[in-house]
């Protein structure tokens, strides 16, 4: 009786480790990390047009996907076996804005309450052009 119940215990600790560490796995995984250089607006300072706001983010839009689906050497390595690629927030308009200058670079999010998905409905409330092309990689 002993036996069985330490073989019982035994199975039990070995079926809750495994479980453990499936899960545990389950936290982490490969990530690929991507830079490039940001085209840029002239002046940061200076408010742009919505057209060259969105002329600018398509512009760096396109050079991020080309990297990405281009079998680039050195980024090959990191994208082989990562499961996501993380791009630093300011990969599509830049940095050194003001409050007004960077608004036009910016999509609104509603209040949770709304049922809205911007890149589902660019109609509904504001235009929001570049959701349709980029929805995969934005």
């Amino acid at each position: 009786m002993l036996i069985t119940i330490t073989s019982s215990l035994q199975i039990s600790v070995a079926i809750f480790a495994l479980i453990i560490l499936h899960i545990s796995a389950l936290d982490a995984f490969p990530v690929a990390v991507y830079e490039h250089a940001v085209i840029l607006p002239n002046k940061t300072e200076t408010l742009v047009s919505q057209d060259n706001a969105l002329f600018l983010m398509n512009e760096n839009i396109e050079q991020l996907s080309t990297q990405l689906s281009r079998n680039n050497f050195d980024f090959a390595y990191f994208k082989r076996n990562a499961q996501m690629t993380v791009t630093p927030k300011d990969v599509l308009y830049g940095w050194k804005f003001s409050r007004e200058t960077i608004s036009l670079y910016l999509k609104d999010i509603p209040a949770p309450q709304v049922n809205w998905i911007t890149c589902q409905n660019t109609q509904r409330y504001f235009k929001y052009p570049h959701c349709a092309k980029n929805a995969a990689i934005l």
